[in-house]
């Protein structure tokens, strides 16, 4: 009898296939590729999807809001699910929900659809992403073959968007929008197939679920983007627009005195005592904001003003993440040698510089001119900090408190992602609005009787009068843009303290907290 039918016959939960490592992690590393490229794939499809569903600007932004609202707010809970309920079944429901979101995504004919068919996205990529990185632990002998399975998990998390950007593309002008949610249906089956045959179960730990928690942050925080959405469309006196803050500051107050209360809170507030580590979560939350924002308005520029085809426009963006890459790079080498706040500082100047620039986009700008230069400026600064705030956030906490400081970090992310979108949202609806009335007296005066009758039909000026009002609104979303970054330089300056003890737990963890 073989080693791995006595592990099968002998441990409940073992691998039918046991013993071939390399499988298992290609079956965990696909899992988080999936993941981390839904966000670019759907992004550069953005525009055929606006066009294809008749979706508003404002309204658009739900597309990226509705997924990463639902996985930041759920991604403890998912993590607290796989140590409760164990991991590997855990992780087949999660992959197996994104998978049927996907399906549903790619068959939507009306916006509320796909809407809900992003959220439901999330909550299975908040179920099945952290658990996936837990398994690696319950796969893999802590030593050398740990962290080479870390190292690949690690280099799948950063590929994947640049891969999403040219996957995206492609899929977009070959075939269809849709396929860019269809293409996760295959490759999920076949992820949730393999996994009972490779992949070890976890042993199961007592807890409770903090459903109140969960439930309060992440209704609370949509009532807030969706508050700043409806005033982008009906203004800030709109009855909604206010019920929406109302319920916001309601429910985001009732979260915070069920995690007081809470005997196993899904966030623990005592991670906000440490002033490096608060000052981290305010430093990604703000950079996130702003990054999300200058993503998903890029998009609509080079592909609605330059005329980019998906395929182009997916290129046009890969230069972003070489630079973030570089910019990780160095941080990981000489973080330990020169603490956080170097790289925080520097970081978050050049995120300032480069959304600073792109407040001055016009129709007249080029991709070379007003798109490529500013890009790799934020990038460079964004990999200074990404590294730099993921160390920081788990450096001095206890072991089995370092899944929970990460988590945070990671959920920051994607609701400040999710709210700084909102936020410019407002700005640019508002700012479209007004070149709107300036626009229309030229278009009715020079343009056609086709482009008139045209307008009669849709409500949307063409060009050149539909490029000045999509320009303007974006140039002036990046003025809060860099606003946010800002607020991360000055945390970074103000916040951020190092101390020689700090130094040394840095150089001892930077290699681990990296991976």
């Amino acid at each position: 009898m073989t080693t791995s039918q006595l592990i099968k016959d002998d441990i409940p939960g073992a691998a039918r296939r046991a013993g071939r490592p390399g499988i298992a992690l290609t079956v965990i590393a696909a899992c988080q590729l999936m993941v981390v490229l839904d966000a670019t794939i759907v992004n550069i499809a953005l525009p055929h999807i606006q066009e294809a569903l008749k979706f508003s600007t404002t309204d658009l932004t739900w597309v990226v809001s509705a997924y990463t609202l639902t996985f930041g707010g759920l991604l403890l809970l998912g993590a607290r699910a796989g140590d409760i309920l164990g991991r590997r079944r855990v992780f087949m429901t999660g992959i197996l929900l994104f998978t049927f979101a996907s399906l549903l995504g790619g068959l939507a004919q009306e916006p509320w659809q796909l809407l809900a068919a992003r959220a439901l996205q999330g909550m299975g990529g908040a179920i099945a992403s952290p658990t996936s990185l837990a398994l690696i632990t319950t796969t893999f002998p802590e030593g050398p073959e740990r962290n080479r399975a870390f190292g690949v998990f690690a280099a799948v998390s950063a590929g994947g968007g640049a891969i999403g950007l040219l996957a995206g593309g492609m899929l977009t002008d070959w075939l269809d929008w849709r396929w860019v949610l269809f293409v996760n249906v295959p490759i999920g089956v076949l992820i949730a197939s393999l996994a009972p045959l490779y992949i070890n179960e976890s042993e199961r730990h007592p807890g409770r679920f903090d459903i109140a928690g969960a439930l309060t942050s992440t209704l609370g925080m949509a009532s807030l983007v969706y508050g700043f959405i409806r005033a982008a469309e009906q203004g800030w006196r709109d009855s909604l627009t206010i019920g929406s803050f109302g319920a916001a500051v309601a429910l985001l107050l009732a979260f915070v005195f069920t995690e007081m209360r809470a005997t196993e809170p899904i966030t623990p507030l005592k991670m906000f005592a440490d002033r490096n580590r608060s000052g981290t979560y305010v430093i990604m939350l703000s950079l996130a904001a702003a990054m999300f924002g200058m993503f998903f308005y890029i998009v609509l520029f080079v592909q609605n003003v330059l005329g980019y085809s998906a395929i182009k426009a997916g290129l046009a963006f890969l230069p972003v993440t070489f630079a973030i890459a570089v910019g990780a790079g160095l941080s990981q080498r000489f973080l330990p040698t020169l603490g956080p706040k170097p790289f925080m500082l520097v970081g978050s100047t050049l995120a300032v510089i480069g959304l600073t620039w792109q407040a001055f986009i016009s129709p007249d700008s080029t991709y070379l001119s007003g798109i490529l230069g500013p890009m790799l400026v934020f990038g460079f600064g964004m990999g200074l900090n990404f590294v730099t705030v993921t160390v920081t956030a788990v450096s001095g906490v206890a072991q089995h408190e370092a899944g929970a400081a990460s988590g945070l970090l990671n959920a920051t992310q994607q609701v400040g992602g999710s709210l700084g979108l909102s936020i410019l949202t407002t700005v640019f609806g508002s700012a479209s609005k007004d070149e709107a009335k300036n626009q229309l007296p030229k278009f009715l005066a020079d343009g056609s009787p086709e482009q008139k009758a045209e307008f009669a039909k849709t409500r949307q000026l063409p060009a050149p009068w539909g490029h000045e009002v999509l320009a303007h609104g974006i140039s002036t979303a990046f003025v809060p843009a860099a606003a946010m970054a800002v607020l991360a330089l000055a945390t970074a300056w103000l916040v951020i303290k190092v101390r020689k003890s700090d130094l040394e737990a840095l150089s001892g963890a930077a290699g681990p907290g990296i991976g």
